[in-house]
């Protein structure tokens, strides 16, 4: 059970963490992006934290409220992703006892039609590219369904959804090992991010990428990934992993590919990890 204002700390800092590293195709420090600055996400990151983290609102009512605070502060979508899954993950760390992933499928299954219904105002809120539109469960419509069912039928082909129906499985299965190997390994600085950054990129089609440029291009970035991830593991010294990383972001961009929800899935790794070390 953690107080607020570690929650909210911790949340912060994973944001900030996850801006400083260098993720070919995202806005980052080294280079902004897609219309994008870094200083727009660090703004999301502080006027969000507030309303995710308030122990006296629900989960959906903090999805909600911390899309509208993000949307007031910079009036585009920086982090709709971002804060469907930490959300979730900030109810869990104020739960007793200190088994994370535990508290969260309670949380989980405890969101109800008013969890949401502000979900999906919330989804209309941030009005991302390609959601709702095609969803069985049209978030402008007053929700029939249990989140979770809504999320289920959308889990094909959104990442972030499947997070929800598989108790957020890829942030605990496949992010986690890879940002504590990359720390076993004593990696310091960005590079445990950009490492569970690639694991995502890596193993799962980005579902930004898919709904945007479809599936060819989806699969085709993650072997780029795998080709990067293998350069980088033959690197001699940091300024020459830089250098790999900047000539994929360069290219990335130039295409107009974002692999967005691997960036959110990163950040609520990064938020886990953070979580898990104050709880144990």
């Amino acid at each position: 059970m953690l107080p607020q204002s570690v929650i909210r700390a911790a949340y912060e800092l994973a944001c900030r963490r996850e801006i400083e590293a260098l993720k070919p195709g995202n806005v980052h420090l080294f280079a902004d992006g897609h219309r994008m600055s870094a200083d727009q996400f660090l703004t999301s990151a502080s006027v969000s934290s507030g309303p995710l983290t308030d122990p006296s609102l629900s989960v959906g009512t903090r999805i909600r409220e911390a899309v509208r605070a993000t949307q007031d502060a910079v009036a585009t979508n920086t982090n709709l992703g971002i804060i469907l899954l930490c959300a979730p993950l900030a109810r869990a760390a104020e739960m007793p006892g200190k088994d994370l992933r535990a508290s969260l499928q309670t949380v989980l299954d405890a969101m109800d039609l008013d969890d949401t219904a502000a979900v999906f105002e919330a989804i209309v809120l941030a009005s991302p590219g390609g959601l709702g539109s095609a969803s069985k469960h049209e978030v402008r419509e007053k929700p029939k369904v249990h989140l979770l069912d809504a999320m289920g039928e959308a889990r094909d082909r959104d990442m972030i959804a499947r997070q929800y129906v598989t108790g957020f499985a890829d942030i605990f299965e496949v992010g986690l090992p890879a940002l504590d190997a990359a720390l076993s390994r004593g990696e310091t600085g960005m590079w445990p991010t950009i490492r569970a950054y690639l694991s995502f990129l890596t193993t799962l089609p980005d579902s930004h990428v898919l709904r945007k440029h479809g599936a060819v291009i989806a699969g085709e970035l993650c072997e780029e990934a795998i080709a990067v991830q293998a350069l980088l593991d033959e690197a001699g010294d940091e300024t020459e992993r830089i250098a790999i990383l900047k000539a994929f972001d360069e290219k990335l961009k130039v295409r107009g590919v974002n692999p967005g929800t691997s960036a959110d899935l990163t950040v609520a790794c990064l938020l886990v990890h953070s979580l898990s070390g104050h709880l144990a």
